[in-house]
């Protein structure tokens, strides 16, 4: 199984519309996906149609109590795709780890299970540097980056690339990058194209050619408990995402492609 972090610790550059998105992609190419939330929002699992009500276990039990991740997931109504949920619990989560010997590893060591029969798992972290992002960097291959094109996430990107050297020092010295992913691109805007051409000058083959566009249909997906590739899979939106997917799994290893 491929462990795909999607993480930016600045808010509302798109990073959970691009996990859910992106997770409905691969599910549609014939990809077993698990789509794991450890955001306390819990946007991700609102956002593919699993209300609170209906999560009876969640990444809390796993991080928390140590509850195998098989014992957790749940379907969702997209063929290919299950979720491992997210809960308010998990806003104490951090508290409840901070003194833990294995703090940092109990995402990685779940996802070792022999018995969880995906492809791929796609893990939204929240918009933050804690001890929750880092589980899902401990825990992951590798790691897509949402960048809002416009000045201040440029300089929350450094940040996080400084965090991610960390990681692979401390915790997790196969950890890479496959790439980051330009999102809310407005070509009308002439800021935007201008940090597009900066990251793509100091970054190169890093940034994904798939831009994603501001949509009106990628804000109104979520509201209607769908992805926006559900909700309307001819918009601009959807098709960036699915542009989008098609460019990640070029870049994922040739064994499982070739699978």
């Amino acid at each position: 199984m491929i462990r795909i972090a999607i993480a930016n610790q600045k808010g509302g550059v798109g990073k959970t519309t691009t996990a859910i998105n992106v997770a409905t992609a691969l599910a549609a190419t014939g990809w077993r996906t698990l789509l794991i939330d450890i955001d306390p929002q819990g946007n991700a699992s609102t956002g593919i149609g699993v209300s609170a009500s209906a999560r009876n276990a969640s990444s809390y039990d796993v991080l928390v109590d140590g509850v195998p991740v098989s014992q957790c997931v749940m379907p969702t109504k997209i063929p290919g795709l299950d979720l491992l949920a997210a809960t308010v619990d998990l806003s104490g989560a951090e508290v409840e780890l901070v003194n833990g010997e294995d703090r940092a590893h109990r995402l990685q060591r779940a996802l070792r299970a022999p018995d969880l029969p995906y492809d791929v798992c796609l893990i939204d972290c929240p918009p933050s540097l804690g001890l929750l992002t880092l589980n899902a960097l401990t825990a992951a291959d590798t790691l897509l980056v949402p960048l809002q094109c416009e000045f201040f996430a440029l300089e929350g990107l450094s940040q996080l690339l400084t965090t991610v050297e960390r990681v692979q020092q401390r915790f997790n010295p196969d950890l890479g990058i496959i790439g980051i992913a330009l999102t809310m691109f407005d070509r009308r805007n002439r800021l935007t194209e201008q940090v597009s051409e900066d990251v793509r000058s100091c970054l190169g083959q890093l940034i994904f050619e798939t831009t994603i566009p501001r949509n009106v249909r990628l804000s109104e997906a979520p509201s209607h408990g769908v992805p926006a590739l559900i909700y309307d899979h001819a918009c601009a939106g959807s098709r960036a995402y699915m542009a989008l997917a098609r460019e990640l799994i070029t870049r994922l290893p040739e064994k499982r492609k070739a699978a």
